[in-house]
């Protein structure tokens, strides 16, 4: 016999918050709001009718509401290094023009065997060793990237190579944003959908689709992969403070990798549109970038985001210790830290190393910033990813 207690709708707006399965019954606990009033109450306890199954029978109840920490990280880059004195023999440019404008010294690019899989396989493995998680145990597999070795999708693949047999796998393509919204992504599924332990991989390889004899574009770009491994915990104990997340179709075009080639041509006296010749391979053109309007947009929307996640964390720029963005530009990273009154001992950034890694940026400088001791447990850490979409987000996060 099921027993619980009903409001009338008029008087109250509920929605529930957690389902926790005890002994066979079921506690719901609900928001109500009343006019000029608002509380929490823990209204029913249902008793499930009926004989119960055997637990080897039963589907684990998906509990909501539970809260994710970050338990693991690691980082993987190619061996080729390509300083900016190497970059002054295919363009006209030098050590000092880029690293004055942009803060980019050296940059890592794949060479040989070398794969974005493979990076990717790598620094999850460490992700995981540091966790101290069995492949076995991950249940989600995010691949945040922009340039997978496969257009279907790299995720399955880095699961299949690291042993995660019980994983769901996918990717995730938002660009230079990519591992911001893929964190999110994973605290969703823990917080409604029962995950316990998931992968959640920055990689990207945009060198294959930079045109080397721009010089405003070839200059910035690098390759690499971060990994980082959330796990299911209390409530109370949840790593994510808050999040903000945005994107705009409209910047598209001063940030993109479009696809070239023509398609079929049509028979228009035929009824049912058949082509008179296939379509041509497609391939995609270099990457395309305003960078003065890009500079813009990050300066302006980033340090706006990261605001409302505070906000919405209940903090204050005062409360954080570190601040990490997206290493896409040293004077981005200046201009945002100085708008947030944050002091530079407390701005992490790699980016004169590896430049641009796109959405293996954030995850790649918080696992040197973890194993270097920088990053310490019970660390609050803004993170913000902006770029091509254009998209842009920010999450504060507790670390450990």
């Amino acid at each position: 016999m099921a027993r619980a207690c009903v409001l009338p709708s008029a008087y109250c707006l509920a929605s529930t918050r957690d389902f926790v399965s005890l002994n066979g019954n079921i506690a719901v606990c609900v928001s109500i709001k009343f006019p000029g009033r608002r509380f929490s109450v823990k209204c029913t306890m249902a008793e499930v009718a009926g004989e119960s199954a055997s637990p080897s029978a039963q589907t684990p109840r998906r509990v909501v509401g539970r809260g994710s920490k970050l338990i693991g990280s690691g980082s993987a880059v190619p061996k080729l290094l390509v300083s900016n004195d190497d970059l002054s023999k295919l363009v006209e440019t030098s050590d000092e023009w880029i690293s004055v404008r942009t803060g980019i010294r050296n940059r890592r690019i794949l060479s040989g065997d070398e794969t974005l899989t493979s990076l990717a396989v790598e620094s999850s493995r460490k992700a995981l060793e540091m966790a101290k998680v069995k492949p076995e145990d991950v249940h989600l597999v995010l691949m945040c990237t922009s340039s997978p070795d496969d257009l279907f999708g790299s995720a399955p693949q880095v699961q299949r190579d690291l042993g995660c047999t019980n994983a769901l796998a996918f990717d995730i393509t938002a660009a230079c944003s990519g591992f911001v919204l893929g964190l999110v992504t994973a605290t969703r599924f823990i917080k409604g959908g029962g995950f316990d332990n998931i992968l959640v991989i920055g990689a990207d390889a945009l060198s294959r689709y930079v045109d080397w004899t721009d010089r405003g574009t070839c200059i910035l770009f690098g390759d690499a992969a971060g990994a980082v491994l959330l796990q299911a915990a209390d409530g109370h104990e949840d790593g994510l403070l808050g999040f903000d997340l945005h994107s705009d179709g409209h910047g598209q075009k001063h940030l993109s990798v479009a696809v070239k080639g023509s398609g079929a041509v049509k028979d228009a006296s035929s009824s049912n549109g058949a082509a008179l010749v296939p379509p041509s391979n497609s391939s995609y053109s270099c990457i395309q970038m305003n960078g003065k309007e890009v500079f813009r947009f990050a300066v302006r929307c980033v340090p706006q985001t990261i605001e409302a996640a505070m906000e919405e964390a209940g903090l204050t720029a005062s409360h954080l210790d570190w601040l990490l963005l997206h290493q896409a530009n040293q004077r981005i990273i200046s201009a945002v830290s100085e708008r947030l009154h944050i002091e530079p001992d407390r701005v992490i950034s790699n980016l004169a190393d590896y430049g641009n890694t796109s959405a293996a940026s954030i995850p790649l400088a918080l696992d040197e910033a973890v194993r270097s001791g920088k990053v310490q447990s019970g660390h609050i850490v803004a993170t913000a990813g902006f770029g091509a979409g254009l998209t842009w987000g920010s999450a504060i996060v507790r670390w450990g």
